[in-house]
């Protein structure tokens, strides 16, 4: 169950969609979703464009993108948020079933299709509020001298280790230091973080592509990929895509 005084206070919502129709009808059935579960701490704002959206500043959980739009459509807009490092939860709206499977090349999390059906909408919201929970729990303790840090794991972009020192990088830039193996790491951290070399771990939330043997994380960090862990890598983007996160 979530836990929605926990993460339902600071949720913010987006929807984008170039046919105003489309849009206020997509907003309505939205906000209704949102009443019929009590949930009230939340804003939604409506974007006519790519660009608007774009130049919003950002900051969003979720954003529901309409695919066909007016240049940049909506899979040039999801490109370039997260080229901006965004993280936000992207569900894609279509007409067209097959654009579905455009959403992989911007991890998008789900899918709309039009005409919209509430139903949908409904067990889409679901599966995007679950993700939001499950992204915002848990946490790892880091020794500092006499005391002690708490890191939530929503926050860790990669781990590396070099010798007995460990340096885990956050998505704000900032790289904290402990002592150290990454296997003894790697046990106190959950199934999003996924071992890609024998001196990285990299968080799946925060992967935003894989090329030449190398991993893109958010922020533009690169890590290597082992070459005989890169097609597993793939197959734990894809499951970690269709778990939810």
């Amino acid at each position: 169950m979530l836990k929605r005084n926990v993460v339902m206070e600071m949720l913010r919502f987006a929807v984008c969609d170039d046919e105003p129709q489309a849009r206020r009808e997509l907003a309505d059935a939205l906000a209704a979703d949102l009443r019929a579960r009590q949930i009230s701490g939340y804003s939604l704002d409506c974007f006519p464009d790519g660009g608007a959206l774009l130049e919003s500043g950002g900051g969003f959980d979720v954003i529901l993108l309409d695919v066909q739009m007016p240049p940049p459509d909506g899979l040039e807009t999801a490109r370039r948020l997260r080229r901006q490092g965004s993280g936000s939860l992207l569900v894609f709206v279509t007409v067209l079933r097959e654009r579905v499977f455009d959403a992989f090349e911007v991890e998008a999390c789900d899918y709309l299709l039009k005409p919209l059906d509430r139903g949908q909408l409904r067990r889409v919201l679901d599966r995007a509020l679950g993700r939001l929970a499950r992204q915002s729990a848990g946490s790892v303790v880091l020794r500092r001298g006499g005391g002690c840090e708490v890191v939530p794991f929503a926050e860790l972009v990669c781990c590396e280790v070099q010798g007995r020192r460990l340096y885990l990088r956050r998505a704000d830039g900032t790289v904290l230091e402990d002592r150290g193996r990454l296997e003894e790491l790697e046990r106190r951290l959950d199934g999003r973080f996924f071992k890609c070399h024998r001196s990285y771990l990299v968080n799946l939330d925060h992967v935003r592509g894989c090329q030449d043997g190398q991993v893109r994380l958010t922020g533009g960090a690169l890590v290597p990929v082992s070459r005989l862990r890169r097609q597993e890598l793939t197959q734990a983007l894809l499951r970690h895509m269709r778990e939810g996160g």
